[in-house]
């Protein structure tokens, strides 16, 4: 098995404690890699570490300089592209053609928040007393803890972590227990990159209790999360008990409307591509597809027919298109799901079934209602719900009939409805014909329950970025102390 290290205070260490854990390959079955099984001891060092850094050289680094060793740190990890998706192709089961990919273009987000770095700028405001200069500074918040899921590590921590180094703070990031490797292979990057020491940190463990110490942790100033809804909660408790800013990127339940018009052999492939690539296990996932009752049948038939195609295999095999479930506990999610969906009076229009290991296949379930379980709660697995609607209110009314509020889509060529619809939908992304596409210059969150804040785009740097007002007393005169201004 391949061994890897936390990193703290810029040097590879293991647990202090010890310990380690394997993480298992869900196509294979088999343990594949030893990390170290991190605790509230190893959160502290990270943190304390993170601290030092702040207030030492990287507090002192020009915007400037920040943004030369972001753009180094991203040349690494295009050069590095293909060992960092073999790690995730490992860890997760996430197809390979699809980690190569995204890892090649990863390194297009530290060098979009390099050109941001040396452009945090304050501000002069006129002073109603003009006895007094008076100016803005935009500083770092602080140390930043980064808590990431399982499903596309790497990806989703550099939506954190590359503005937050932009905005000039310092970070300890905590990957899922489920996939933690490639982060851990990522970290040595950091070090080569020539980041001082401790300004990245890396703690892993297998336990829920080593994040929860690092969302709670009085050192911290910011969390920055993506997970579900649930553990979001508990996460923003925890940083809400030392008043401490929060970040979250929840879950989704998102809809992709098709009305009659749409050319349904592109709607369909969006469709695809929205739950099934990934094996839906993505928090933007199109699982509800909310389809005109005149179109709803020969959709229905055209994503079947595809799905039914869908090659099931070897993530690391071109040819596959879809790979395992990520890991056991979600396996047995999806199933459970699928059991009550048939419990409840769906019909199975394809798939509904498990060819073995961790394999669920693409399936595509009717005859659901509003009130259907598959259809309100988020499965996280390659099940999409289909529902008709008759009008466009209907639709709209339809679509946001959920508490979650992270993503949809609109298939049609009116553009008139395109532009309506989309500005209805109660979501932080709406996509117009097409779906499940992503970059570092377009703000990507949600609404109500898929969180609070954005990732991504310009403003994203202001999630870490407290702004600071100084006045400037220019007479040089006394006042009356007893008096305002």
């Amino acid at each position: 098995m391949e061994r890897f290290a936390m990193l703290i205070a810029g040097k590879a260490v293991d647990a202090v404690s010890g310990r380690t854990f394997t993480s298992q390959n869900p196509y294979t079955g088999q343990p594949w890699a030893l990390i170290p099984d991190g605790g509230p001891e190893d959160v502290d060092a990270a943190v304390a570490a993170a601290r030092s850094a702040l207030d030492g050289p990287w507090g002192e680094m020009t915007g400037f300089a920040r943004a030369s060793l972001l753009r180094t740190l991203g040349d690494l990890v295009a050069r590095d592209a293909e060992k960092l998706a073999r790690l995730e192709v490992n860890d997760s089961g996430k197809l390979y053609r699809e980690m190569i990919g995204q890892l090649t273009a990863l390194g297009s987000w530290y060098h979009y928040y390099a050109g941001l770095a040396d452009k945090i700028e304050g501000r002069q405001i006129p002073s109603p007393n003009p006895n007094y200069l008076v100016y803005t500074r935009r500083e770092p918040v602080g140390v930043v803890a980064a808590i990431t899921p399982w499903n596309s590590p790497l990806l989703l921590m550099t939506w954190k972590l590359a503005p937050a180094l932009a905005a000039g703070c310092t970070v300890v990031v905590k990957p899922s227990e489920h996939s933690p490797a490639s982060t851990l292979g990522f970290a040595a990057l950091v070090t080569e990159a020539g980041f001082p020491p401790g300004v990245v940190n890396v703690v892993t463990g297998s336990s829920r209790e080593t994040g929860a110490a690092l969302a709670g942790h009085t050192g911290v100033d910011k969390v920055a999360f993506t997970g579900s809804s649930a553990t979001g909660r508990a996460v923003a408790v925890a940083a809400a008990q030392n008043l401490r800013k929060v970040t979250l990127e929840l879950g989704g339940k998102s809809p992709q409307v098709v009305f009659p018009d749409a050319d349904l052999a592109a709607a369909a492939n969006g469709i695809v591509a929205g739950v099934f690539a990934a094996t839906g296990q993505t928090c933007m996932a199109g699982s509800r597809l909310i389809v005109h009752s005149d179109v709803h049948d020969e959709l229905v038939r055209l994503v079947s027919a595809r799905a039914a195609e869908i090659k099931l295999g070897d993530p690391t095999d071109p040819a596959t298109e879809m790979g395992p479930v990520a890991n056991t506990p979600q396996f047995e999610k999806v199933l459970g799901f699928l059991e009550v969906a048939r419990d409840e009076g769906a019909t199975v229009a394809c798939g509904g079934a498990t060819p073995g290991g961790l394999f669920i296949q693409p399936t595509v379930l009717t005859g659901i209602t509003q009130q259907s379980t598959v259809y309100r709660e988020e499965v996280f697995g390659p099940v999409l719900t289909v529902l008709p609607f008759t009008s466009e209110d209907e639709a709209v009314k339809l679509a946001n009939d959920t508490p979650y509020g992270l993503a949809g889509a609109v298939w049609t060529k009116d553009i008139h409805r395109s532009h309506r619809v989309a500005a209805r939908i109660k979501a932080g992304t709406v996509w117009i014909n097409a779906y499940r596409v992503v970059a570092p210059s377009v703000p990507f969150g949600g609404y109500n329950d898929s969180g609070i804040g954005r990732e991504n785009g310009i403003h994203a740097i202001d999630e870490y970025l407290e702004e600071k007002a100084v006045w400037v007393e220019l007479s040089g005169g006394t006042r009356d102390p007893f008096v305002v201004g």
